[in-house]
């Protein structure tokens, strides 16, 4: 489980192909306190540290991972967020997160807002995934607060520390983002039967 709240940037040093998995391998300034079989959230995605090399840390993604992610899409020297795993008595300062990326969006519109940065996105209409108003939503692994709802689309407010210490600083219109909806709101509609109209 994780928070949202992203610790610090990893780079992408190196992409392995191995028959249908991809090892990722990142350098970051947490690298000499992370251990092996440790999850940390990069872009939201749940990937478990299965070698680590002075500097640098090694990741794997399996195909469903590629398949429903943005990871695939990762170059070298792009910058990820990256977030351990929250411990049992932490305070929540963000929102439950699974690490398990529901779908991915695109980066619809970015706009200066005087004082913070308006991002928009837009998800498969056809998805039963749904945000509320003021509702969470995870977006590369940072904990939000939904602005203007709409159908499968949404649009959140980045205040300029954020920007700064985040890879939101390198959005692009039509970049490709990882989304994991609300927990407790995914269960609810569930529960309800609830399919987006």
């Amino acid at each position: 489980m994780f928070t949202g709240i992203i610790e610090t940037l990893g780079v992408v040093t190196k992409l392995e192909k191995e028959q249908e998995n991809l090892h990722i391998s990142l350098e970051s300034e947490i690298t000499q306190e992370l251990k092996i079989d440790q999850s940390v959230a990069h872009n939201g995605v749940c990937l478990t540290v299965v070698g680590i090399n002075g500097k640098e840390y090694t990741v794997t993604a399996i195909k469903e991972t590629i398949d429903k992610t943005a990871v695939g899409d990762w170059v070298v020297g792009e910058q990820v967020n990256l977030e351990r795993a929250m411990k049992l008595g932490d305070r929540l300062d963000g929102h439950i997160v699974q690490g398990h990326v529901d779908e991915t969006g695109v980066c619809k519109r970015i706009e200066d807002a005087e004082g913070s940065t308006i991002f928009t996105f837009e998800y498969n209409s056809n998805s039963e995934n749904i945000t509320i108003e003021k509702g969470s939503i995870t977006v590369n692994g940072v904990s939000l607060t939904v602005v203007n709802s709409k159908k499968n689309e949404f649009s959140v407010a980045i205040i300029p520390y954020t920007l700064e210490h985040t890879m939101f600083k390198n959005l692009k219109i039509g970049t490709i983002i990882n989304l994991e909806f609300d927990v407790l709101g995914k269960y609810v509609a569930r529960l309800h039967g609830f399919k987006s109209a």
